[in-house]
């Protein structure tokens, strides 16, 4: 079989088993307002959770970064890349989120990639929660380092393997991006003070939306650097740009600088979007109303999600799944709600286990409480005609 047929008959097998993948293509997007396929629908599938990403004092920033800096970085960050803006930035994340120091990476996957390799060799074990994102699980594969996983957000798991493994690196998303959930950081926390590992959290889609100033779910668990001496923070969800930070004491950023290939061998972020970064963290820190709506929005939805009987996940931030376990069936819910005007996705394996299909229902600030109703109208509608009353 040739190379093209190989890849064929792959593409056939996806599509059988319902697991084929495409992309939509948005022609224009106002808030949380799409066009798509000519038709205008209602955004509740964007990691976009206070709507800065067309906020008009970021986009602002990016236009007067651009017009300073141009379009690109042209090189990477330790050849000519490195920017006056990109240290700005870097110096207002460490001290925001109360560390020594902070790394810019082109993104949060490339990050991730980064700071295991980084720190972590063939000798040694990297313990895992077993829901990580996938970018914490293909650091540790390409470090060549022992991954070990723990039952998810299961302290006892965690411990016991703790214990038997010695891991030098203890990693978790700090909340879920799929379940939604948070990770019982206290408890990550003691468990590598007492086994003298390292703690990176991936706080992707805590940052900006819980904690005291929208520092995250480390500062919500009343955690330090001292007790994190790892974290990671994505700008592309709720700062609403692009790319990634990582933050820990002088010494630990430094080796990801001199020791991080996916830090050294790429091109810098554009210094227009550190600027327009910058302009984000300062709305994320002075905007409480931003994530006072955005709670409320939550909670408006799980009340009325509850009342309609429908099975959601053990879920308190912006991510809200709802289980529909079947490739077919979640496929199913997600055209059917296109049809209604609203863009929802459907999440199948291997992004989630075989039989935990579902709806992932992501919220925003941005929504209004009738894009809510309507959505829960939607949402009754369609889960009543994949289930019909004999």
């Amino acid at each position: 079989m040739s190379v093209t047929a190989s890849a064929s008959a792959q593409l056939a097998q996806l599509k059988a088993a319902g697991l084929y993948r495409s992309n939509q293509q948005l022609a224009a997007r106002q808030g949380h307002q799409v066009s798509l396929n000519g038709e205008s629908v209602t955004l509740f599938c964007s990691n976009d959770y206070l709507g800065l990403s067309q906020h008009p004092a970021v986009t602002s920033a990016l236009k007067a970064g651009a017009d300073q800096w141009g379009a690109g970085a042209g090189a990477a960050h330790l050849i000519s890349g490195h920017s006056a803006a990109h240290a700005e930035l870097e110096a207002e994340f460490a001290a925001f989120m109360g560390y020594e120091s902070a790394l810019l990476f082109s993104t949060g996957y490339m990050a991730n990639l980064g700071v295991i390799t980084a720190n972590c060799g063939r000798r040694d074990v990297v313990l895992q929660d077993k829901l990580n994102h996938a970018s914490l699980l293909d650091g540790c594969k390409l470090a060549g380092a022992k991954l070990s996983r723990y039952q998810h957000a299961d302290v006892d798991s965690l411990n016991k393997k703790a214990q038997s493994e010695q891991p030098k690196l203890i990693a978790s998303d700090g909340v879920f991006s799929m379940d939604g959930d948070i990770a019982p950081l206290s408890q990550l926390a003691n468990t590598a003070r007492q086994t003298g590992s390292l703690l990176l959290i991936d706080d992707a889609h805590g940052f900006g939306v819980l904690g005291p100033e929208g520092r995250g779910s480390v500062a919500a668990a009343e955690l330090t650097a001292d007790d994190v001496p790892l974290q990671l923070v994505t700008l592309g969800k709720a700062a609403g740009v692009f790319g990634a930070v990582l933050l820990g004491n002088k010494d630990l950023i430094e080796l990801c600088v001199n020791k991080a290939r996916s830090y050294i061998y790429t091109t810098a972020m554009p210094p227009a979007l550190a600027s327009a970064s910058l302009a984000a963290l300062q709305l994320i820190r002075s905007e409480a109303q931003l994530r006072a709506s955005l709670q409320q929005n939550i909670a408006r939805f799980k009340q009325g999600a509850t009342q309609l009987g429908f099975d959601l996940m053990l879920s308190d931030t912006a991510i809200q799944p709802l289980r529909l376990a079947g490739n077919d069936k979640v496929l199913a819910a997600s055209q059917a709600l296109l049809k209604k005007g609203f863009l929802v996705s459907a999440i199948r394996s291997p992004t989630v286990a075989q039989g935990s299909e579902r709806l992932r229902i992501t919220l925003s600030a941005d929504h209004q409480a009738s894009d809510i109703d309507q959505l829960l109208t939607a949402l009754a509608e369609v889960i009543k005609g994949l289930n019909p009353i004999p």
